[in-house]
């Protein structure tokens, strides 16, 4: 039977057919590499998601963790999960082999960590959130601190969390007030309190490497202040051995409609709880130069934006193939125009209805996760590329297209999601069905690493203006680019290929307009739109991409449902985009002319 949490089909068609990943074989980095051990990873991080993962994703939601003021408590088949990730060695795949990683192409194991999101997105979290960690001290942690703390996560030993939110300040972090005193001995110590942190406490590991914003005293206000600091859960001695248990002490468990098997926690640091060396402060040490330490972080946030993306796309992915499965084995009903009400009823994937909702779902979670590959397959550019101008020109587009990333499939696999349910009727409401979770787990990810709105600022406010319009007219060149290739091929494609270029069309007129008198007030009021709209358009690129992967004639079933599925893309979805660029056109004020004492 196909798996019901990916479809290895689409990942090899992505990888190989389309994205080429082998040919990466051919630079130093990834020269140990072949189609076969890129395969090989793929394989295994079928087989663990399936046989470790998924069985107890229910499981974990039913139980969510549970704290009784000394320990957090979960269920075991979390940790035995975990442990059966760490051996298959993927938290080190991508990394270099001086930490010991396999330097596995970044397209290869954001494929490989899919399968883990889809197969359980909550108990995943931990080595998301450890990975991600690990990658920022690599960038910006000294020799001796990757050795401390980053080896031992790379072994499953260690798991990491990244804390930024306060309770009084949520996203806006120039806000925050933890405080960081410099000692004698150049280390520090923490007073304050953590909101919304994933994986802030737990038994899952030998200890929990916090990543923490907090500020110096004396330095500069708002987010040129804030400096990054490595707080464990338990003291690291110098050659590695666990020593006192550091002032960082779990104040509660906050309780999620998903994602529940998570640790979601509020923490409190320096409060007195535990005394490391005989007095109050949670022990801490400086990440790099004080006061850099938004810049820091955000190495870690843009990576786990494109990853919250993944997770996406992973959740409705699976939410698709098992309201296709169900589809093809549920009877109810018969044709419209059967004559015979004593005939079988029909499956119900027999019903043009039901095949809207599936198509609408397949051109979804295809064309996002298309995208989280393409975006990784440029993070391979960016480090491999021989030439400085291709690696500079990866990272400016990876730049403008991480919002999209992030928010694109958060929007839009969660509406898959919502399809889904539909599709299974009354069952699908039920907890006798999985697409229910499916559902209430990927509610998460409009608000996850940033929300729809902050997504949307960052992507009209910041990345399609930087250098002069140099993001915005990356994208437009690049989608360019695939346009006069799909009309160079003639046919279907090229037809595909005008509407896109219309499209592309409106976005760049549509910004300059926005921007015109340069007033961010009025520019950015529907800001959301303008992430919706052009994500939109970037889905369409990356379905005319496919089709561009596809054999020009023939091919298989697979082969025809890419076909139907980027029809159905620029025949339904595309269209929205043409209201949205006209009110955006407009410079509509009526969001921002609304008072908020008239509500």
């Amino acid at each position: 039977m196909p798996s019901t949490l990916l479809s290895r089909r689409d990942l090899d068609f992505l990888l190989h057919e389309w994205l080429r990943v082998s040919d990466l074989v051919g630079r130093p980095r990834y020269a140990e590499h072949s189609r076969e051990t890129f395969d090989d990873a793929l394989d295994l991080a079928e087989q663990v998601a399936t046989e470790r993962f998924a069985p107890h994703n229910r499981a974990a939601d039913l139980a969510e963790p549970t704290f009784d003021g000394e320990r957090v408590r979960l269920i075991p088949q979390v940790r035995a999960a975990l442990d059966s990730f760490a051996e298959t060695g993927l938290l080190a795949a991508g990394m270099d082999a001086a930490v010991g990683g396999l330097q596995l192409p970044h397209a290869v194991t954001a494929a490989c960590f899919t399968w883990f999101q889809a197969a359980n997105v909550a108990t995943s979290a931990y080595p998301f959130l450890t990975l991600g960690n690990a990658n920022l001290l690599l960038a910006h942690g000294s020799a001796e601190q990757v050795d401390t703390y980053v080896r031992p996560m790379l072994e499953g030993r260690f798991f990491g969390t990244m804390c930024l939110s306060e309770p009084h300040a949520g996203s806006s972090l120039a806000d925050i007030t933890t405080r960081a005193q410099e000692q004698p001995d150049g280390s520090y110590r923490l007073f304050g309190t953590k909101m919304w942190i994933s994986g802030g406490d737990h038994e899952l590991a030998e200890n929990i490497v916090h990543l923490v914003l907090a500020r110096i005293p004396g330095g500069p206000p708002g987010v040129k202040g804030i400096s990054l600091f490595i707080v464990p859960k338990v003291l690291v001695g110098a050659d590695g051995s666990l020593g006192d248990r550091n002032d960082v002490v779990l104040a509660g468990l906050n309780h999620k409609m998903g994602f529940r098997g998570t640790t979601n926690t509020l923490l409190s640091f320096g409060d007195g709880r535990h005394t490391p060396g005989g007095r109050a402060g949670a022990v801490g040490h400086l990440v790099g130069a004080p006061h850099q330490g938004l810049a820091q972080m955000f190495h870690m946030m843009n990576e786990a934006r494109i990853a919250v993306g993944a997770g996406a796309t992973a959740l409705g992915y699976t939410g698709y193939l098992k309201s296709l499965a169900y589809a093809r084995e549920r009877p109810q009903g018969r044709p419209v125009d059967a004559k015979d009400p004593s005939a079988a009823q029909v499956p119900i994937i027999e019903h043009p209805d039901v095949r809207r909702m599936l198509l609408a779902q397949k051109s979804y979670v295809e064309g996002a996760l298309a995208l989280v590959l393409y975006c990784a397959r440029l993070v391979d550019e960016e480090k491999t590329a021989e030439a400085e101008a291709d690696r500079e020109r990866a990272h400016l587009l990876l730049d403008v297209l991480t919002p999209i990333a992030k928010s694109w499939p958060s929007q839009w696999c969660l509406a898959a999601n919502d399809l889904a349910i539909q599709v299974l009727g009354g069952a699908g409401y039920t907890r006798d069905h999985d697409v229910e979770q499916h559902y209430r787990d990927n509610r998460l990810n409009p608000i996850h690493e940033g929300t729809h709105g902050i997504q949307a600022l960052d992507l009209l406010g910041r990345k399609v203006t930087m250098r002069g319009g140099a993001g915005l007219a990356v994208l437009t060149e690049t989608i360019g680019d695939t346009v006069e290739r799909a009309r160079r091929a003639g046919g279907e494609p090229a037809d595909l290929a005008d509407r896109l270029a219309g499209a592309v069309e409106r976005i760049v007129s549509v910004t300059r307009r926005l921007w015109a008198d340069g007033d961010p007030v009025l520019a950015l009021a529907n800001a959301s739109a303008y992430l919706e709209a052009v994500g939109h358009v970037v889905i369409a690129w990356m379905w005319l991409e496919q089709v561009l992967a596809l054999p020009a004639e023939g091919g298989d079933a697979f082969h025809a449902g890419k076909r139907q599925a980027a029809r159905y893309f620029f025949t339904v979805e595309l269209p929205r985009t043409g209201p949205q660029f006209d009110l955006l056109d407009s410079r509509d004020r009526t969001t921002l002319d609304m008072r908020p004492d008239w509500f």
